[in-house]
């Protein structure tokens, strides 16, 4: 009987193939392997180490986080070094989506520009305009390379040029990480959507070269951090980390469309669009029913829980001018541009702030087809010395003008009040809107309570001269005001009942109808559901108007 054999050796490992002689081919290998693997090299271990020092991520692993699918690096070896030329671009699937993504690669010569990976990444962002999909920007570069010349500023010239023609064409979220300056500063402004994340920097001049040429001490913070940034609206969002403004790209992409002659995502809803709110009528009947009754300010982000899918919604700008709100969300699954007044600041009046706030939101919905909520409740727009110094005038008139131009459905909400030129202005009838909604407590007229002053003149004429009669007669001072200030108290009460309210709307056609608190999301819903069925989504045509 044959004895068995045994070993250690795996049976299915491979055999080593003999050693053969190398040729040219295995050369061409060789070299063509080294150039693939060079750019995820970056700038080496060490370079890595002090991006990962300063709680920085580096460019791969960034990517990392946007997709879990294998990337699409386009143009990979450009530069003098072949090493990618400190600047990474690519196809990635997002979620199913295919976005055009570039990156700095910080740890290779501070992710600088020189003229060539100027035109790598201007080739990148004309292929997105070209096929119509997103460009998400990772922006950690320390500008024009010095040691490149001119050539650095040719290869910003290129990249601006590049994104401004697709601007309009497709949406573009850029991402601010480190320390940018000078043309790093200005090429991600020109994209749709900035986000920045706590301790990075960008601006024109770092705090260095403000000392040298103005004599001025200011810290990188207070120069061109997310909070400076954030309050002039320079940047949309504000994150924690990195990670943080990553994973918001990721949300607010889905929000947005392909391009400008698509729809953004339609997300089928488990949220019955048809059930009643009852915390909308609670969230009115506390704020109405309070001591200071028609008065009471509130924060209308709490009214947009209750309208939109599962109450999610996605603020842009909350750091700065909150007294109008603006912000993305869905009803039944359609994408929707909320612009909002917010009486919680300023009793929602719109002024300069609010005005640029509005104007820039309601020209991206309009650009890239996507259908606006308006909902009103403002006393007007702030009046005084520093509004009309600075501008209140242009400023109001661009965001009308914003309105007019708007093409897409839009539906408008008031809530309570709608003054004056306020109300002319948001959304009305007559500059376009597709259908005008009203709540009983909505308060539509020319002028707020001070109206009563002119509506009931000869009125309050005739009680200041009864006050001034009994005075005279020698009726005391107290019994005399107190009579003269209780019928001007009812005048004001009956002007309210008379003129503030919906009714003289309504019977003009200004309102389409009334809904009662608890129905808002149901109406909304069906009209706007109706109203995307017969849009059609395409480019914006027809003359380009002289002011933006």
């Amino acid at each position: 009987m044959e004895t068995m054999q045994y070993s250690l050796n795996n049976p299915f490992k491979e055999s080593k193939a003999p050693e053969t002689k190398t040729g040219i081919y295995d050369d061409a290998l060789k070299l063509g392997k080294e150039l693939i693997e060079k750019p995820f090299l970056g700038g080496g271990e060490d370079r890595i180490r002090v991006q990962h020092s300063k709680s920085r991520m580096t460019v791969w692993e960034r990517i990392k986080v946007l997709t879990d699918e294998e990337p699409n690096i386009t143009y990979q070896n450009w530069g003098p070094n072949l090493d990618g030329a400190s600047i990474v671009t690519g196809i990635l699937n997002i979620k199913g989506r295919d976005v055009a993504v570039y990156g700095h690669d910080f740890t290779l010569r501070a992710g600088s520009m020189d003229a060539t990976n100027g035109s790598k990444l201007a080739r990148l962002i004309q292929m997105a305009g070209t096929h119509g999909i997103p460009l998400i920007g990772m922006n950690d570069s320390a500008g024009a390379y010095v040691p490149a010349g001119v050539g650095g500023l040719d290869g910003y010239s290129e990249a601006f040029t590049a994104l401004r023609k697709i601007s309009g064409v497709v949406p573009s979220v850029m991402l601010m990480f480190g320390f940018n300056a000078g043309g790093g500063a200005y090429l991600p402004r020109q994209g749709s959507f900035m986000i920045q994340c706590d301790g990075t920097f960008f601006g024109l001049t770092g705090p260095g070269v403000v000392k040298s040429v103005l004599g001025e001490d200011i810290s990188a913070e207070d120069l061109g951090g997310p909070k400076v940034h954030g309050q002039s609206g320079v940047v949309d969002l504000v994150t924690g980390d990195e990670l943080g403004s990553l994973r918001t790209a990721i949300r607010l992409l889905s929000y947005l469309p392909d391009n400008n002659h698509s729809f953004a995502p339609f997300y089928p809803t488990s949220d019955p669009v048809d059930r009643f709110i009852y915390e909308e009528d609670i969230l009115f009947r506390k704020t109405f029913n309070s001591p200071t009754g028609m008065n009471t300010p509130f924060d209308i982000t709490l009214y947009l829980q209750q309208i939109c899918d599962h109450g999610e919604f996605f603020e842009l700008q909350p750091q700065r001018a909150r007294n109008i709100v603006t912000a993305f969300g869905r009803i039944g699954g359609h994408v929707v541009g909320f612009l909002a007044n917010n009486s919680a600041v300023s009793s929602g009046q719109i002024d300069i702030g609010a005005s640029r706030k509005g104007t820039r939101f309601v020209r991206f919905c309009n650009l890239y087809n996507i259908p606006m909520v308006f909902v009103e409740d403002t006393t007007g727009f702030l009046p005084g010395r520093d509004q009309e110094h600075n501008g209140i005038v242009l400023e109001g008139r661009k965001l009308l003008d914003s309105i007019i131009d708007l093409r897409t459905p839009r539906l408008t909400l008031i809530i309570r009040n709608a003054f004056g030129g306020a109300y002319a202005t948001f959304n009305s009838y007559f500059t376009g809107a597709s259908m005008v909604f009203a709540l009983p407590t909505a308060r539509i007229a020319v002028m707020g309570p001070a109206g009563k002053e002119y509506v009931y003149k000869d009125e309050i004429t005739g009680v200041q001269k009864e006050y001034l009669a009994n005075v005279k007669k020698g009726m005391s001072e107290k019994e005399a005001i107190s009579i003269r200030d209780g019928k001007l108290f009812e005048i004001g009460q009956r002007y309210e009942k008379e003129l503030m309210n919906p009714k003289e709307a309504l019977s003009l056609g200004s309102v389409s109808s009334i809904i009662l608190p608890g129905y808002t999301r149901n109406v909304l819903s069906k009209n706007l559901s109706f109203l995307m069925s017969k849009y059609k989504p395409a480019e914006m045509s027809g003359p380009q108007r002289e002011f933006e």
